[in-house]
């Protein structure tokens, strides 16, 4: 069952339906949704030119969580651990959960760890470089997949063989869950350097840098380095600071332009703007300096008072700046 009919559930759900044997169930709060899947096998809110697999099914009513085997969380991060706890007398203590959303939960813990906290159920997180339109058509997609049982591994592995879902996996939930949402940090500071120099040189030093000031924050709160070259590191780190598609880099070309008003940010909801401020914040309490982090500790400053961009960009073009970082 994948709780959530948004582009990344649906697409994950299209993919798993082509397996005969396995029911394939889209848990919806949308009504629109969920007839447009069952009655026309399209949908007509997210995918409106696509048409899915007749196998795969959606519904309204959370009782479905009752049978199933495997419970996917593609709903946004904020929204993930409260709609789990509100619904938990619908679990199976055996049921697995696998996380897909890319954020903070509740009290800014990671939600695969707080999940674990307050539930019996085996708890994954599986992410990685997955454009769900991309997915939806059939293209080759990976993900890490990260589990403290190792069992499991096989099970998600027969599941997804003869997909076009690629799978690799490791250990390390916490650093899993903290790549992906630092990677969106770091993509609006590729987007802001895009908006103002056209130079492959000059955004592939920034991407270098960035790399290893996300390894330099993975490793501070525990995360495992090798973490890092799994699909969910590397592979979605550059899906989303380089590719157009990806909203936290428009977000950073947007404010690279001189567009991003608070107007805009007031709407605009990026969980890479709002795990900034986070991460920072978590950095700071823990007793890192600012020389530290010096990439995140320069967008904390554009997002959150009145320090000009062109500030930015000369701090993180200067030589100081690229030789100063620390090692763990």
């Amino acid at each position: 069952m994948i709780l959530g009919a948004g582009s990344l559930g649906t697409a994950l759900g299209n993919i798993l339906a082509g397996n005969e044997d396995m029911k394939v169930i889209l848990l919806t709060i949308e009504p629109e949704v969920a007839d447009s899947i069952n009655d026309q096998h399209i949908n007509r809110k997210y995918f409106p030119g696509i048409r899915l697999n007749k196998n795969l099914k959606a519904t309204l009513g959370e009782y479905v969580i009752r049978d199933a085997d495997i419970v996917f969380l593609a709903i946004p991060s904020v929204a993930v651990v409260d709609y789990v706890l509100r619904n938990r007398q619908y679990l199976n203590p055996s049921t697995i959960l696998v996380n897909l959303a890319k954020g903070f939960g509740n009290h800014n813990q990671v939600i695969a760890e707080h999940l674990m906290e307050e539930l019996p159920n085996r708890v994954c997180s599986m992410k990685g470089p997955a454009f769900a339109r991309d997915m939806i058509g059939g293209s080759p997609t990976g993900f890490t997949l990260a589990t403290d049982d190792t069992e499991l591994w096989s099970i998600f592995g027969e599941m997804c063989s003869g997909t076009s879902i690629c799978l690799d996996y490791t250990h390390d939930v916490r650093g899993v869950e903290i790549l992906s949402i630092l990677k969106n940090i770091y993509a609006i500071i590729l987007g802001i350097v895009d908006a103002h120099y056209n130079s492959a040189n000059l955004r592939f030093l920034l991407l270098t840098r960035a790399f290893n000031e996300m390894r330099q924050v993975l490793l501070f709160f525990g995360g495992e380095q090798e973490t890092l070259f799994r699909f969910c590191g590397y592979g979605d780190f550059s899906l989303t600071a380089l590719n157009d598609l990806s909203r936290n880099r428009t977000l950073g070309l947007l404010i690279g332009k001189g567009f991003f008003t608070e107007d805009i940010s007031s709407k605009v909801v990026l969980e890479g703007r709002l795990a900034v401020n986070i991460f920072y914040e978590k950095l700071m309490h823990e007793g890192a300096g600012e020389d530290k982090f010096p990439l995140m500790t320069q967008l904390y400053r554009v997002l959150n008072g009145n320090y000009p961009v062109q500030e930015m960009l000369r701090s993180l073009l200067s030589k100081e700046l690229s030789d100063s970082s620390p090692q763990y």
